[in-house]
């Protein structure tokens, strides 16, 4: 019986079908784990890998950074205040062996983690503290996170609680405490001006008092300033005698007030 190819024609077609399931790809952003038998036999870099078929079988890990939104989540601070807080975590692989041995699946389990860790540090916080100091309390959750996932090779870079929803009521009361603070800051800065204010003019009235040529260089001023606003005619009278005419005033109730204690005795 003769064969319509030649022998070597079928060899070729085995093999290549074998080299087939030999050969294996791995991408660059990914890392290949080979089970020989069910038993780790190491890690494969990124490109062109060969396994022995039926033995061996490989596991490709993205090791690239996922980002993980947590739902919000209705926590009770340590001063009894109920909110709503949502927050997303960045992660990634940075051992495949660990990542496929240790944990069924490393990203539920890291949602998993971020979620209770997440309640159970913002029930030990206060709401103020929230508020103020974010900053230290995502540090908090990534510290605490990347310790529960580190043996499963994840590493967790950035947690960040990106809102706080509070009560209707809680937003009211905070709403008047800041009107009340700001009320109290421009009270504060208002009486503050009045106060310089008050300084400079009480140094400006000793100054003038002091030296007589600058009250007449004021008085100077004022006339000019007096002028300057309508059509009115100014005669400039001097100080001096301004000054005497106060003093024949005065002279002259000092008269009167005498003559009437006088005419009293009498």
């Amino acid at each position: 019986m003769n064969f319509p190819f030649p022998p070597w024609v079928g060899a070729v077609i085995v093999g290549a079908v074998i080299l087939g399931f030999a050969v294996r790809i791995v991408q660059q952003y990914e890392g290949g784990v080979v089970l020989r038998f069910g038993r780790l036999m190491g890690v494969r870099t990124p490109g062109l890998n060969l396994i022995i078929p039926v033995v061996d079988r490989i596991y490709r890990i993205d090791m690239r950074t996922v980002t993980l939104t947590v739902e919000p989540q209705e926590v009770i601070t340590r001063d009894n205040v109920t909110i709503k807080v949502d927050a997303v975590v960045y992660f990634a692989v940075i051992d495949c062996a660990k990542a496929l041995l240790q944990v069924v699946d490393f990203g539920k389990a890291t949602s998993q983690i971020a979620l209770t860790t997440l309640r159970s540090v913002l029930g030990q916080s206060d709401l103020d503290e929230l508020l103020a100091h974010r900053e230290k309390i995502n540090h908090t959750l990534q510290q605490i996170i990347d310790q529960h996932t580190e043996p499963w090779g994840v590493k967790v870079s950035v947690v960040e609680v990106k809102d706080v929803l509070l009560p209707e009521g809680m937003q009211r009361s905070m709403a008047a405490q800041a009107e009340a603070e700001r009320e109290k800051r421009a009270k504060v800065i208002r009486a503050d001006g009045e106060y310089m204010a008050a300084e400079t003019l009480g140094k400006a009235a000793r100054i003038i008092r002091s030296e007589p040529p600058a009250l007449q260089l004021r008085y100077l001023q004022t006339l000019v300033e007096i002028a300057g606003e309508g059509n009115s005619t100014i005669i400039p009278i001097p100080l001096d005698t301004l000054f005497g005419m106060k003093e024949m005033l005065a002279g002259a109730g000092r008269s009167s007030e005498n003559a009437v204690l006088t005419a009293g005795r009498a």
